[in-house]
């Protein structure tokens, strides 16, 4: 994400106000003929001007990522997301392989891994780590919600962690993966949770706890550096902002702001509960990692784990609940019914894995998932036909 600038919350207001949105979007680019995976991520980014802080590479030669700018409205990052999309599909097009908002490796990779020829970190990594880094071919969605320094980060970053499951849920779009259904909504979700430092963050009882924590993933071997820090929620290693990172990476872009207007209504919602000093709902974190785990198999069309209480709820039920709760810090953005209606449609649509499964069933090809991926990702880049 491009730097912010200054923090633009006001203190000593119970409601926060001017929390910034900026989003991370990593794509992976397939051949256009065969559908497999296609080592092109250099001649892409080439085409398209070379890397910049919008635009880079990602852990494999498969992959690219995008970085919008800071943001204050929901309208200026939906323009973003648009014109960074429309430049890569272009690019992708002019080198024969096309852009694929999928999170997961749908079909079975026909190569050895192609880590980017330029990161010896990357190299590191497969020499420490080893099969671990099969997973590195997985694309998800960061959102950043700023500006704030790593104390208040800290603070809300327990309050917002029952809510992780329900955002898996809402991204759920990573049925297949390595040539199979793997039984899962977000397979995504287990695989990435495979290495030591990802998953769920703990409870912080301070921000000296925060930090002895990281700490201690650097002194294990579990985290090469702090960029190798992969809880699902965590303060930026970069910038001044509170990172959500366990979301799938999807084709829609209406999916795209719907998550990121949630997850700063998150923050601003966490925000003003500290700034009114009210305690921290209790969570059993038995309850929340077996609650992780169901969003990441049942998706949005199941059930879920209440994280307060632990019963079974349908899944679209604590979608709409999360709604409910934060509907105060999205009617003060403007956000409420952009939300509602997007919930709406996804509700009614089915989540990316739903409709990976419908195109599958038809025939039984994984390459028709592969085109259905594609032609979503581009179709979300078109610009509106006048009417």
């Amino acid at each position: 994400m491009i730097e912010p600038g200054k923090s633009t919350i006001r203190p000593g207001l119970s409601r926060p106000f001017g929390l910034t949105l900026g989003v991370e979007e990593e794509f992976v680019l397939v051949d256009a003929r065969t559908w497999q995976l296609f080592p092109a991520a250099p001649q892409v980014l080439a085409a398209s001007g070379g890397e910049r802080p919008t635009l880079h590479g990602e852990a494999t030669r498969y992959q690219l990522e995008v970085s919008t700018a800071v943001v204050d409205t929901a309208a200026q990052l939906r323009k973003e997301l648009l014109a960074l999309r429309r430049e890569l599909v272009e690019a992708a097009s002019a080198n024969g392989c096309r852009l694929v908002a999928s999170p997961s490796p749908v079909m079975t990779l026909q190569e050895p891994l192609h880590l980017c020829d330029d990161e010896p970190r990357q190299r590191e990594q497969l020499r420490r780590y080893g099969a671990l880094t099969d997973s590195l071919i997985s694309c998800g969605r960061h959102i950043h919600v700023g500006t704030l320094d790593v104390d208040t980060a800290v603070r809300a970053a327990n309050r917002i962690r029952p809510w992780i499951p329900t955002l898996i849920a809402l991204g759920a779009n990573s049925p297949f993966w390595d040539g199979r259904d793997t039984g899962h909504a977000s397979w995504r979700t287990l695989a990435w949770s495979a290495w030591p430092s990802a998953g769920l963050p703990p409870h912080f009882r301070s921000t000296t706890h925060y930090r002895r924590c990281v700490r201690t993933l650097l002194d294990s071997g579990a985290s090469l550096d702090t960029k190798m820090v992969y809880w699902d929620l965590r303060p930026s290693e970069r910038w001044p902002t509170l990172e959500i990172r366990a979301l799938d990476m999807s084709a829609s872009v209406d999916s795209a702001v719907l998550q990121a207007t949630l997850g700063r209504a998150l923050v601003a919602t966490a925000l003003r509960e500290l700034a009114e000093d009210l305690p921290t709902p209790l969570v059993r974190e038995d309850v929340l990692r077996l609650a992780r785990w169901r969003a990441a198999h049942d998706g949005l069309e199941g059930f879920g784990l209440d994280p307060f209480s632990g019963a079974e709820v349908p899944a679209a039920v604590l979608a709409e609940n999360l709604l409910d709760l934060l509907a105060p810090e999205l009617a003060a953005t403007g956000d409420l019914d952009e939300a509602g209606s997007a919930l709406t449609v996804l509700l009614r649509d089915g989540s990316g894995a739903h409709r990976q499964r419908a195109v599958f069933q038809r025939r039984g090809q994984l390459t028709d998932v592969m085109r259905h991926l594609a032609d979503e990702t581009e179709g979300a880049t078109a610009l509106p036909t006048a009417g």
